[in-house]
């Protein structure tokens, strides 16, 4: 990898733990409904989706989730696990439909949303052996679309001036 984008990756990772400890600060309805958040990192993971690429994305994911484990929520933990799942999963349907689809910036980020409740749900009923916490799923799914659309529409502006200015 050249030094160039190493070190332009490095940063935003930097961007997305940091946006991500902002967050974890901002109560949105997580007195609720636990576990929703607005997903402000999902910002840098879409503008390294549709600027770089697959593995850039899953590999900057990946290393928020274990930095931000590091330095706030802990490794290894109940919590660590859904995050590293929602993340992943997300950011695996993210890739499949801008790649596959013509989903814009928003919708690509709605499904990554939407992917990202599924994803916690998932890990929570096999960590946790409860299968009825499939049925908090509808309530983190009706949160995913308007955050989904909230962080894809700041994307979209993120990807669009990028683009210009790199003309």
């Amino acid at each position: 990898m050249e030094l160039r984008k190493l070190t332009h990756l490095s940063m935003l990772l930097a961007t997305s733990v940091v946006l991500n400890i902002i967050e974890s600060t901002i109560p949105i309805l997580g007195n609720i409904i636990p576990g929703s958040k607005l997903g402000l990192a999902n910002i840098v993971v879409l503008f390294v989706i549709y600027i770089y690429a697959f593995k850039d994305a899953i590999f900057l994911s990946i290393m928020r989730v274990i930095l931000v484990g590091i330095l706030r929520t802990g490794l290894f933990n109940i919590t660590f696990f859904f995050s590293l799942g929602g993340a992943v999963f997300s950011v695996i349907m993210m890739c499949i439909m801008h790649r596959f689809t013509k989903l814009s910036v928003v919708g690509v980020s709605v499904i990554g949303a939407i992917s990202h409740s599924i994803g916690q749900i998932m890990i929570a009923v096999l960590f946790l052996k409860i299968p009825n916490l499939i049925f908090y799923l509808p309530y983190l799914l009706f949160l995913s679309i308007p955050t989904g659309v909230i962080i894809g529409m700041i994307a979209k502006k993120v990807i669009h001036y990028y683009k210009n200015i790199m003309k």
